[in-house]
């Protein structure tokens, strides 16, 4: 096949927890099934259409937990269900992509894919669908893998980070993927102009990640590539409820990015977020006089409250007075009032539930 002929692909992951969310975004519902803008529409539905600008309907494919399969017909009714890739177990992103990848090489042969998260924002779309085609062309092109990294407005602890050479054309080579900084690392990170923030979107071909499975983490493939022709075929699931459970756990970037020497990245200005807590989510939205962001859908009255979020997705009489910086999320069957400033700790916070039970 001609280069310039291979197929283009695209994996949206959509089987995290989204725990920092609680408590709208729970295990029978996370994050990604949610409308958390309050646009009327989830931000799976949302990534599905961006990535419509850049490849065809019957080119998405959405990889999620097994028990996710209703939700995402739901969110995504046009999408054949054939695309729709289920995992028995939660092993992390290696297993997940692996997985994805020997099921595109079953119906393409070799192909290029990118990889998305399903739960992110991203504003600029037409900027973000002009660098997808063009990291799809290079990857068609070289034996590379291609990320987006996200030029950095802020030294922000919360997220990895791609430090790049900044030297030849684009995209750069990767140096090094970093973990989270602290606050005096991310400053020296943003001042240095080498850093990106990792938005973990990822472009590669079919052959390039077998490759690199190969080199780096064989185990997952002499795993789930036993039975190489059962892919795409009626007898798939069976066996990836039988393998994919004994696949290592563990993250594609400690499996084959930090250890692959043809990393390369595009600088990314897209708008985008990843949406990680509720103190991103208030970051993100516009804001009233007071600084709060408010998506009540009942009457409400509001007396000296600044700066907070407030969500109530049902409707529901509210009265707030004298509260500053918090969050407070009403779902039906449980409340969430935390301050945004320690929001990262809801996460800690939600096993604890059950110890006060009377």
């Amino acid at each position: 096949m001609e280069v310039n002929h291979i197929p283009g692909y695209v994996v949206i992951m959509a089987g995290g927890v989204g725990s920092r969310f609680w408590p709208s975004s729970t295990e029978e519902r996370p994050k990604q099934f949610l409308d958390i803008l309050g646009v009327g529409k989830s931000l799976l539905r949302m990534t599905y259409e961006r990535c419509l600008k850049f490849v065809k309907n019957e080119n998405i494919i959405v990889i999620t937990n097994s028990r996710y399969f209703g939700l995402v017909k739901n969110e995504i009714p046009e999408m054949d269900e054939n695309n729709i890739l289920l995992e028995p177990s939660r092993n992390n992103t290696a297993p997940c992509l692996a997985y994805a990848c020997l099921r595109i090489r079953a119906m393409e042969g070799n192909a290029v894919f990118a990889v998305l998260p399903s739960d992110h924002i991203i504003l600029k779309e037409e900027e973000f669908a002009s660098l997808m085609n063009r990291s799809m062309d290079y990857a068609r092109k070289q034996e590379a893998i291609v990320t987006l990294g996200i030029s950095p407005t802020r030294p922000d602890t919360g997220y990895g980070y791609i430090r790049m050479s900044n030297e030849g054309d684009l995209p750069y080579k990767v140096k090094a993927f970093v973990e989270k900084p602290n606050t005096e690392k991310a400053e020296a990170y943003l001042a240095s102009g080498e850093y990106l923030w990792n938005a973990g979107i990822f472009i590669w071909s079919t052959t390039t990640l077998l490759q690199a499975f190969a080199s780096h983490e064989p185990g997952i493939l002499e795993i789930l590539d036993a039975q190489p022709g059962v892919y795409n075929t009626p007898g798939e699931q069976a066996f990836i409820d039988m393998a994919y459970p004994s696949t290592k756990n563990i993250s594609i970037d400690f499996a084959v990015l930090e250890k692959a020497d043809n990393v390369y990245t595009l600088p990314a200005d897209i708008g985008w977020s990843d949406l990680g807590t509720w103190g991103s989510l208030y970051d993100y939205q516009d804001k009233g006089t007071s600084g709060n962001v408010e998506q009540l859908k009942g009457s409400h009255y509001l007396e000296d409250v600044e700066n907070c979020l407030l969500r109530t997705p049902v409707q529901k009489q509210v009265i707030i007075r004298g509260l500053k910086g918090f969050v407070v999320v009403d779902e039906q069957d449980a409340l969430l009032i935390y301050p945004i400033d320690k929001e990262q700790e809801i996460k800690n916070a939600i096993p604890k539930l059950g110890e006060n039970k009377k």
